[in-house]
């Protein structure tokens, strides 16, 4: 039988617990599932997610250029306090420090600065890095982009964690609403047949299933290697001029007149004309890529 003192103990202890879990900051009480990457709840408020600030402390890390972009656009940066390699937009974001590359995450580093949230890109980071940070006991917030249309998708996911629901509302409206006007626009029953490149040694294009192919689609445009066996296919200048695209586009940092130089002795046989896209743009997911699908859509079709 449970002595009386027992029970008051018990019963004492029970209670601590409890008034312990409820003072708790909600942000602190959020978990993710490991297995789908969703916050999960140990409360009825992280069900319903607030608009309250994060705690000053609150710190993020970024393994990803786009990721740091959806940290700026959610106004999130000032809890920021490292980056990935080629996080150049905003400006702002280069004075922080780096933390992952194309080899992968400096694991050591990131654990040193004990964040409360790395947001990492699932299809970009290493498996093997998420996985550690996780089994290290941190909140890895992994984020997939397939489509275009996962991009503000994927933004009110990160909004509803980080508790910016309104300003990802506004941002996010923002861009589905123009690439529906931009797809409405340049819906046509005959798709233009685009060459689409970013460098010429080697001269490499484009398949079906591309980033790249996908921005072309919403332009009423795709690759002229859309039976590609693979995304990026090398090709030759003469396999260009057998299936004789109607616009050449160049993902790419050099001028007009330099990249013409080129395709100056091929003229000839080829009259498509050039235009060129930002590539730190169009191979983003960020909110960025919506204006310059409109210099794209406007490229192709005014010059098809």
């Amino acid at each position: 039988m449970i002595s009386q003192l027992t029970l008051f103990v018990v019963q004492f202890l029970f209670l601590c617990i409890v008034n312990t879990s409820s003072a708790a900051p909600d942000i602190y009480r959020e978990a993710f599932d490991a297995t789908n990457n969703t916050v999960t709840a140990n409360s009825d408020n992280a069900a319903k997610p607030t608009e309250s600030p994060l705690p000053e402390d609150y710190k993020i890390v970024s393994l990803a250029p786009h990721l740091t972009e959806w940290v700026y656009s959610l106004g999130l940066d000032k809890h920021l306090v490292a980056v990935s390699d080629y996080s150049d937009f905003p400006k702002e974001a280069t004075l922080l420090p780096r933390v992952a590359d194309y080899q992968g995450a400096d694991i050591a580093s990131i654990v040193a600065l004990q964040p409360n949230l790395v947001l990492a890109w699932d299809g970009g980071n290493k498996p093997q890095d998420m996985n550690k940070l996780v089994a290290l006991g941190l909140n890895v917030f992994k984020s997939k982009i397939t489509t275009i249309d996962d991009i503000p998708t994927e933004i009110t996911r990160l909004a509803n964690l980080t508790h910016t629901q309104s300003k990802a509302k506004e941002l996010t409206a923002h861009f589905s609403t123009t690439l529906d006007e931009l797809r409405i626009r340049y819906k046509s029953t005959a798709t233009t047949s685009v060459f689409y490149y970013s460098w010429t040694a080697p001269l490499m294009s484009i398949g079906s299933d591309a980033w790249a192919n996908q921005l072309l689609k919403v332009c009423g445009a795709q690759t002229t290697f859309i039976d590609s066996p693979v995304d990026y296919p090398q090709v030759s200048v003469k396999d260009v001029l057998i299936r004789q695209p109607k616009v050449l586009v160049a993902a790419s940092k050099s001028s007009k007149d330099e990249l013409e130089i080129f395709w100056q002795p091929h003229r000839e046989h080829l009259s498509a004309p050039l235009i060129v896209v930002n590539p730190d743009v169009t191979s983003r997911f960020s909110l960025r890529i919506i204006n310059e699908l409109k210099v794209l859509c406007k490229g192709i079709n005014e010059n098809a």
